[in-house]
């Protein structure tokens, strides 16, 4: 008798998790905001050796370059 369970896919919990993920970065490249996580991946992979930005720094820079912040000029929409 063969005690070995069979592989099983993704739980439903772990396909939600997945999906809202999905969804989340959806939303937040719909307003103008990359995902920080690929951006870090980005910046390790092509420049090992320079500075990588928080979360806070990324997201100011990111709403300055779509809303013309930082002095600029105003707003600025597309």
């Amino acid at each position: 008798m063969d005690d070995t369970k069979p592989a099983s896919g993704p739980t439903l919990r772990g396909r939600f998790r997945s999906l809202s993920r999905c969804f989340c970065d959806s939303a937040l490249l719909m307003v103008g905001m990359p995902n920080y996580d690929t951006y870090v991946a980005h910046v390790r992979a092509t420049h090992p050796d320079g500075p990588v930005m928080t979360y806070e720094e990324f997201f100011r820079e990111r709403q300055d370059a779509r809303y013309g912040g930082g002095g600029k000029g105003g707003f600025r929409c597309c």
